[in-house]
C-alpha cells in the first residue's frame, strides 16, 4: 500500500533532473500532439500529494482532472484491484459476463437521481459514454438533432468534438464533424450580468433565451436530446443561474426530448452532492459518468430510465473493454469509500475552506472577477484590473509559478482565464490551505 508523507517538499528545481531526462525521452517517443501541463514525472501519489521521480512532493489540486476524487492509490481500491487481477483480467462482458459489471450497474441505478426504474451500460471513457448516450436518445426518440451549449466540453471523439464548443485545442483541423449538432446559449451569470443583470440571477429567463433559439432553429419535432453539464468543466466551471436547469428539464419532458446530464467531471461527490444535478432536484433521463467513478481506472457509464436505456436493439451497445473487471472492482471500492468515509460532506467542507480563502483574496484584488463552483469543484475567473476583460496571460503566469513552487493547478475556460481547483476529497485542510496560500502570494507578487 502506498504510504506517502502528506507535506509539500522541494528537493530540486521543478522540473528536476530526472523529469528533464524523461521529457527528452517523451519528445523522442510520444506524439507531439499529446500535451502536458507540467513536465514533472510521477513516481508515487497518495492523498493530496504527488511525488515525482526526483523526490519532490507536490500538492495536488487537480486530481488528474477530477479522477482521483477519493485520493490516489486509495486503500480499498488497491486491495480490490489486486484481488481481481489475481482472479481474471478480462473475458469481455459480451462474451462471458461477470458479476462485477452487474454490481456496478446496480450501484449506479441506486445512486443516480430519479426513483424510476433504471438501467446502466458501461464503457471506457467519458467521450465514449457521451457518444452512447446520444445513440440511445436517438434510438428511443427516432429523432436525430442534438443540442449542446456554449462553452460545453463533451470529449475528443468525432461526435463529442462536434458537441464541444472550444476550437483550440480540441477541434481545430480535425473536421468535418458529425452532423445534426446545434448550440444554444448557456446561463453564464458572471458574463451575462455584464449585459443584463436579470439574466445573471434569473435562470428561467436565461432558459427562455435558449429555448427560443432551440424552438426556432431546430424545433422539438426534430430534437432527440439536450445534453448539458450541470456545472461546466473545461468551459470554466460555470454554474448556471438557479432555475436554468429545471426550466430545460421541464421543456424536455413536455416535448419528448431526452435530457442528458453530462456528469463526467461533476459526479461522485465532487460538488457536495453525489451528482451535481441533485442540487436543484433535477432527474435526468440519462446521466453520463466517468472520471471519479473508479479512482483512476478507465471506466464510464450511461445510466437512465429503463424504457430509454432498453430502446437500442440487442448488441447495439457494447465494446471490447467496456466494464473491464479491474475497473469494475475499482469502482465498487470507490463507491464504498465515498459512502463509508462521508466524502459527500467532506466536499462541502472543502468548499467552505476554499471559498473563504478565495473570497478574501477577491475582496483585496479586483483581478479576481468571479469565484464560483460547488464542493471541491471551485474556480476563479481572472480579469484585467478595473475591467471584466479576460486575462489569460495572468492565469498562464500564475499557474506556471505555482507549478514551480510545487502546487499542481489546472486552467480552463473558453477565454483561457479561469484557474480551476479539483482537490482530492482525501486532502487535509492544512495542505489545501497551504496550496491556496502559495497562490495568494504569487498573485500578490504579480
Amino acid at each position: 500500500m502506498t504510504t506517502l508523507e502528506q507535506s509539500r517538499k522541494l528537493v530540486t528545481e521543478i522540473p528536476g533532473p530526472g523529469s528533464v531526462e524523461l521529457s527528452k525521452r517523451r519528445v523522442a517517443a510520444v506524439s507531439h500532439g499529446v500535451g502536458v501541463t507540467m513536465p514533472v514525472y510521477t513516481a508515487r501519489a497518495a492523498g493530496g500529494i504527488i511525488e515525482d521521480v526526483d523526490g519532490n512532493r507536490l500538492i495536488d489540486l487537480g486530481s488528474g482532472i477530477a479522477v482521483t476524487t477519493i485520493g490516489n492509490a486509495s486503500p480499498r481500491v488497491v486491495e480490490a484491484v489486486q484481488a481481481q487481477v489475481a482472479d481474471f483480467t478480462h473475458t469481455c462482458f459480451m462474451v462471458t459476463p461477470y458479476e462485477e459489471y452487474i454490481a456496478v450497474a446496480e450501484h449506479l441505478n441506486r445512486l443516480t437521481p430519479g426513483s424510476y426504474e433504471k438501467r446502466s451500460a458501461l464503457f471506457n471513457s467519458g467521450s465514449e459514454a457521451v457518444e452512447n448516450a446520444v445513440k440511445i436518445a436517438r434510438s428511443y426518440t427516432r429523432k436525430t438533432a442534438v443540442v449542446a451549449f456554449d462553452h460545453a466540453y463533451h470529449g475528443r471523439t468525432n461526435l463529442t468534438m462536434a458537441l464541444t464548443a472550444k476550437s483550440m485545442p480540441y477541434k481545430s483541423g480535425f473536421g468535418p464533424f458529425a452532423p445534426e449538432i446545434y448550440r444554444a446559449p448557456l446561463s453564464y451569470p458572471f458574463r451575462d450580468g455584464l449585459i443584463d443583470k436579470e439574466w445573471a440571477t434569473d435562470g428561467e429567463l436565461a432558459a427562455e433565451r435558449a429555448l427560443n433559439i432551440i424552438d426556432k432553429q431546430i424545433g422539438a419535432a426534430n430534437l432527440a436530446a439536450i445534453i448539458i453539464e450541470p456545472i461546466q468543466g473545461e468551459g470554466g466551471f460555470i454554474v448556471p443561474a438557479p432555475g436554468f436547469l429545471p426550466a430545460l428539464r421541464a421543456w424536455c419532458s413536455d416535448n419528448n426530448v431526452v435530457f442528458i446530464a453530462d456528469e463526467v467531471q461533476t459526479g461522485f461527490a465532487r460538488t457536495g452532492t453525489m451528482f451535481a444535478c441533485e442540487d436543484e432536484g433535477i432527474e435526468p433521463d440519462l446521466i453520463v459518468t466517468a472520471k471519479g467513478i473508479a479512482d483512476g481506472l478507465p471506466l464510464s457509464a450511461v445510466t437512465g430510465r429503463a424504457e430509454i436505456m432498453d430502446a437500442p436493439h440487442v448488441s447495439g451497445l457494447g465494446g471490447t473493454y467496456g466494464g473491464n473487471p479491474l475497473a469494475c472492482a475499482a469502482a465498487l471500492a470507490t463507491i464504498e469509500t465515498i459512502e463509508l468515509d462521508g466524502l459527500v460532506d467532506r466536499a462541502k467542507q472543502i468548499e467552505t475552506v476554499m471559498k473563504d480563502k478565495l473570497g478574501r483574496m477577491q475582496a483585496d484584488d479586483d483581478r479576481i472577477g468571479d469565484v464560483r463552483g460547488r464542493g471541491a469543484m471551485i474556480a476563479v475567473e481572472l480579469v484585467k484590473s478595473g475591467t471584466a476583460e479576460p486575462d489569460p496571460e495572468l492565469v498562464k503566469t500564475l499557474s506556471a509559478k505555482a507549478h514551480a513552487q510545487g502546487v499542481v493547478v489546472l486552467t480552463c475556460g473558453t477565454y483561457g482565464n479561469v484557474l480551476r481547483f479539483l482537490p482530492p476529497l482525501a486532502i487535509s485542510d492544512e495542505l489545501l490551505t497551504e496550496g491556496l496560500d502559495v497562490l495568494a502570494e504569487i498573485l500578490a507578487e504579480l
